[in-house]
């Protein structure tokens, strides 16, 4: 399995974005980042996000970072090797 398939780290970007009637677009032009990034961000593509990006995130959207990312510990799960390390340190 890819790498980036392994990670067990939610993005509920869609359900805010809904929530609070604002588009994607919308968000990108209020937060300075492009399209194409928050679309990887929200479909759970991004390798990592800048603490900067978070902050204007939230500010954006009114909302703390755990109303933005979740991490589903049962994932994790399922996607580890049987009998590997649990910590991945492998």
């Amino acid at each position: 399995m890819p790498e980036e398939e392994l990670h067990s780290i939610r993005i509920h970007l869609d359900r805010l974005l809904a929530e609070r009637g604002m588009t994607l677009t919308e968000l990108s032009e209020k937060v300075g980042i492009t399209v194409v990034n928050l679309s990887v961000l929200k479909n759970g593509r991004a390798k990592a996000v800048r603490f900067s990006t978070l902050s204007r995130i939230c500010e954006v959207l009114r909302c703390q970072p755990g109303d933005l990312i979740t991490h589903d510990a049962g994932e994790a799960d399922r996607g580890r090797a049987p009998g590997g390390p649990a910590d991945g340190a492998g």
